[in-house]
């Protein structure tokens, strides 16, 4: 098929269903169209979403397609359900994280660093990296069917997003909601940046431990508390304190005690001596800092390096010192230790203590670590001017929004976590010491005759806060620095640092759409309807858009938030490229052998170490390399996992199933393709149920019932339930029951008008089951189900229709509930299970042995009389007759009880020879006993201790499947003496 036309489908099917085939073509076609795109003109209610715009460091990984599968599933389901949709796609430009890749790409390539290049050459080199991977996740969007309005393709760095960024920090700057301080950041030494807290990860540390730190050749002694003397300034003793850091004494500006603690009473007011530099150190009673119980009760404190010490500092008016510079070597201020690495300060700090016989020892001490998720490095609190967002009113409108419905959170569970995460807000900070990212437009202001150092330095502690001025342009911010200081003559230095990519990302619903000018799309789609992620990112990005869209547009930027569980490997481990557990969406879509897994290895940024550990990773999930799955079975798969709590233990044999099972869909179509006349034309109204056979009431009613949970549980976002459902439908009741019951009407004599009937209203059933079961199906599986719609004869209410993407969502038909009828069926296929249970105890396969049903129930025997053809069909008997009252099964049988009034007798003489069944079984079971004693001889013998513990896990399995074998032929064997006695 040519690019962007539509496919050909009126030829015969493929034989079996081919995802490559199948998905070919569709959806060139459905962009060509413009389906995705929203009418301007419509007065259909507006369906907004945008995408949480993944970061343009590298390909799109299997988390990312359980977001746009969910979000395509709303979309498609939204735009069948008459509403105007617009889904909006783009990329994040992720300050921090491509300039890590980019550097690494660099280093390893050229064997140049950014310094090397300067920023302009550095920034060239992003840019290409951008156009190279932003087109990669552009593909793959496309291979998952993301439904989204190409045409309105954002990305964080653009033209129009940057103005918006620009817009956004002048305002909220000239509204006194941006703000200039020197405060704590978390300092990364090894990228020389702050980092956002969502890039800090946790780990705990439970006893003393030896950690590998970047820039140090030996490892770093972790999870111990240093105890050390301060001497009192008067020589009346001293006072001993604990830490975990005990190079930061370096920066100990007090030393706090708790006002009621009597140990400490005589030292208040009381100074002590640092035993390096000599400062007099006040002793400060504090009972917001102190904890009695803990270690000696005396607590140093190092404001410019502890987030608590910091606020107790600002409390007591302490002295903030920072001894740390941007690639955490001592500063100046650490005196003798100036020009040491943090962790080399670290012993030979306790040294110099040892010496002057402050050291008071050394215990295990449990702790959390914080480390870089970037670099690994281990996170510095440092002090340093940077520029803030005051949250605390924007938080407090956030709060309120979702208190009084205006914001909704599904699942609501996830409320408190938002109020406690916001109602414990601190203040944000937006400066990060980058190259790449919207560069921050606040400029500082130098007087004539001032060098930079006497100007105070921007970034530098000794910089002059008040001289900064901020402008959408530079022409703009000299203004206002004129206004500021009329009369002087000035230069501007603007501030060399970006913004956090948050920062931007805070703006992206409103943004998007063309604010700050009043587009369009701004007052036609904003607010938009749903943001759908994951949970973790609730705080550090929804909550910030919320906060945003409050303060800059005056509206919440979205009615509903839905949070969607997190994806992990099979065995519940969090993915990781180091692992070799990184799932790659294309590779589950395609198919990929192992060799081909470990060839993805090859061209990344894994060191030599993690390759291997990686592909000891790969070898143990995927020994056979990935089955190809194709994008609807992936889709469905991770829509359907969304019913665990909040991780998804995502087993690619699941996906592997549901690629079988749209085989089952490809057959159902195909039967019906063989089985619908060449004349066949569609009912043109919705079938009339009550002048259907029973069999068609039945799926009629069932289909109802699909319809309407589907429908709920897709209101609730409720996916789990919904797969479920349209699972169930199509499985078990189309293809299990519906389509087997109707092959023998399919074979009616039409000249007999009853039976002709009867076979028109089955196949306009079938019809109408299929019609509706594709379009159930579709927002899930959009590929599939289009390439089969397009088969079907078409509804003359639809003909004008192209896609089935543009159908109505099946609504209940009024009249096709019927209750009596379910019950009948469900009735009849009890009997069915009963003989299939039979059958397979007598190891029955294609014979087809007569049933008997002896009924003590009137209107049991009346439903079974009015379903015997299907019962006779489903369970594969030769026929089935109902017993009169009182009279007696013939001779041979077997008997199955169905329920209190009913048994069926399974005419099992003529077709089992049961003394030669029992030799069969006989001979098999001596086999088999044969086979465990084998194995049991083996575990028995004295060197079987040595053996490998995967040999004999297989030694295990192979004798717990013998037995069940042994088992098994020996329930066979007794019941064939119960039918040789009964002969």
């Amino acid at each position: 098929t040519p690019k962007g036309e539509k496919k050909q489908v009126q030829g015969a099917m493929y034989k079996a269903y081919h995802p490559k085939m199948v998905e070919a073509a569709w959806y060139e076609w459905w962009e060509q169209c413009g389906f995705f795109k929203p009418d301007l003109t419509s007065t259909k209610p507006p369906f907004v979403i945008v995408i949480p715009p993944p970061n343009v460091t590298g390909a799109l990984h299997i988390g990312h397609a359980l977001t746009n599968s969910i979000q395509d599933t709303i979309t498609r389901w939204r735009r069948m359900s008459g509403y105007n949709t617009l889904w909006v796609p783009g990329t994040d430009h992720a300050g921090i994280a491509t300039q890590t890749v980019v550097e690494k790409k660099l280093q390893r390539e050229k064997g140049v660093t950014r310094h090397d290049l300067g920023r302009e050459g550095f920034l060239g080199e992003v840019w290409q990296w951008v156009d190279q991977y932003g087109h990669r996740i552009h593909d793959q969007l496309r291979r998952l069917g993301s439904s989204v309005d190409w045409s309105r393709t954002a990305f964080t760095m653009d033209e129009k997003l940057s103005r918006a960024v620009l817009e956004a920090f002048v305002r909220m700057f000239e509204g006194g909601c941006i703000y200039r301080d020197n405060r704590l950041v978390n300092w990364c030494c090894k990228l020389k940046t702050a980092v956002s807290d969502i890039e800090v990860d946790y780990i705990d540390i439970p006893k003393r431990t030896l950690m590998n730190v970047p820039g140090y050749s030996d490892p770093v002694e972790f999870g111990v508390l240093t105890s050390f003397a301060y001497p009192l300034e008067d020589g009346s003793g001293e006072i001993v304190v604990a830490t975990t850091r005990p190079e930061t004494m370096l920066g100990d500006t007090a030393v706090a005690v708790h006002p009621e603690d009597s140990r400490y009473t005589s030292m208040h007011g009381k100074f002590v001596v640092h035993p390096i530099s000599g400062r007099r150190i006040p002793i400060i009673c504090d009972a917001e800092l102190v904890d009695m119980s803990f270690g000696t009760g005396a607590v140093k404190v190092t404001p410019a390096h502890d987030p608590n010490d910091f606020t107790t500092g600002k409390r007591h008016s302490l002295e903030f010192i920072n001894i740390f510079d941007d690639d955490g070597l001592i500063n100046a201020n650490g005196g003798p230790f100036e020009g040491q690495p943090r962790f080399k300060a670290r012993i030979t700090v306790v040294d110099l203590l040892r010496e002057k016989g402050l050291f008071r020892g050394v215990t295990d001490n449990p702790m959390r670590l914080g480390l870089c998720s970037r670099s690994k490095d281990v996170i510095e609190p440092v002090l340093k001017p940077q520029w803030w967002v005051s949250c605390k009113d924007m938080a407090a409108a956030s709060c309120q929004a979702v208190r009084d419905g205006t914001l909704q959170i599904i699942p609501k569970e996830f409320e408190a976590v938002w109020f406690r995460w916001l109602e414990n807000i601190r203040d944000w900070c937006i400066s990060r010491q980058l190259w790449w990212g919207h560069r921050i437009p606040a400029y500082y202001v130098v007087f004539e005759g001032e060098d930079d150092k006497s100007s105070g330095r921007p970034g530098m502690p000794s910089e002059d806060m008040t001289r900064w001025v901020v402008g959408r342009t530079p022409d703009e911010a000299r203004a206002a620095a004129a206004a500021k200081y009329p009369g002087r003559e000035f230069r501007l230095v603007q501030d060399e640092d970006v913004l956090d990519t948050w920062f931007s990302s805070g703006l992206f619903p409103f943004s998007v759409m063309g604010w700050p000018e009043q587009t369009a799309d701004l007052q036609t789609f904003y607010p938009t309807s749903l943001l759908e992620t994951g949970h973790d990112i609730l705080f550090f990005w929804v909550a910030r858009m919320v906060m945003m869209g409050i303060q800059l547009t005056g509206q919440v930027p979205f009615k509903q938030v839905y949070l969607h569980a997190m994806v992990r490997d099979a065995h519940g481990r969090k993915m990781s490229k180091s692992l070799g557990n990184v799932i790659d969406p294309l590779h589950v879509i395609e198919g990929i052998s192992l060799e081909g897994l470990y060839d993805t290895l090859a061209g990344g940024n894994l060191d030599p170490k993690e390759v291997e550990r990686a592909k000891a990773g790969q070898k143990a999930d995927f020994p056979d390399g990935i089955e190809e799955c194709g994008t609807d079975a992936l889709r469905f798969a991770l829509v359907a996992y969304t019913a665990q709590a909040r991780d998804i233990n995502l087993d690619i044999k699941r996906v592997v199933a549901y690629r079988y099972w749209c085989n089952k869909l490809w057959n159902a179509i195909k039967f019906a393709m063989m089985n619908l006349p060449p004349d066949f034309a569609p009912p043109a109204q919705e079938l009339v149920a009550a002048s259907c056979p029973e069999a068609c009431r039945w799926i009629l009613s069932r289909l109802n019932n699909a319809i309407r949970v589907i429908v709920q549980a897709m209101e609730a976002y409720d996916f789990s339930s919904a797969t479920q459902r349209v699972y169930a439908f199509w499985q078990n009741e189309v293809c299990d029951v519906f389509i087997e019951v109707m092959k023998p009407v399919m074979a009616f004599d039409d000249s007999q008008p009853h039976l002709a009937d009867a076979k028109r209203l089955t196949r306009e059933t079938l019809w109408t089951c299929l019609d509706c079961g594709l379009r159930l199906l579709h927002p899930f599986m959009p590929f599939v189900t289009e390439e089969l719609w397009q088969r079907l004869p078409r509804n003359p209410a639809l003909a004008d229709v192209p896609s089935i993407m543009l159908t109505p969502y099946p609504v209940p038909v009024a009249g096709w509930d019927d209750p009596a009828a379910e019950r009948a069926v469900e009735f009849a296929m009890s009997v069915v299970v009963a003989v299939r249970k039979l059958r397979s105890d007598y190891g029955l396969v294609k014979q087809k042995p007569h049933l008997y049903v002896a009924l003590t129930d009137v209107d049991k025997a009346a439903m079974l009389r009015g379903l015997s053809l299907e019962v006779a069909t489903l369970s594969t008997s030769s026929d089935v007759t109902l017993m009169a009252p009182g009279e007696a099964a013939p001779l041979g049988c077997s008997v199955a009880i169905v329920d209190e009034a009913t048994t069926v007798h399974m005419l099992l003489k003529g077709i089992l020879d049961p003394a030669l069944e029992i030799a069969k079984l006989e001979k098999k079971s001596a086999e088999v006993t044969g086979r465990i004693d084998q194995i049991k001889k083996k575990m028995a013998l004295p060197t079987y201790d040595k053996t490998p513990e995967d040999v004999k896990a297989a030694d295990v399995d192979r004798l717990s499947k013998a037995e069940a074998e042994l088992a098994a032929a020996a329930a066979a064997m007794d019941a064939m003496r119960a039918l040789l006695a009964a002969s």
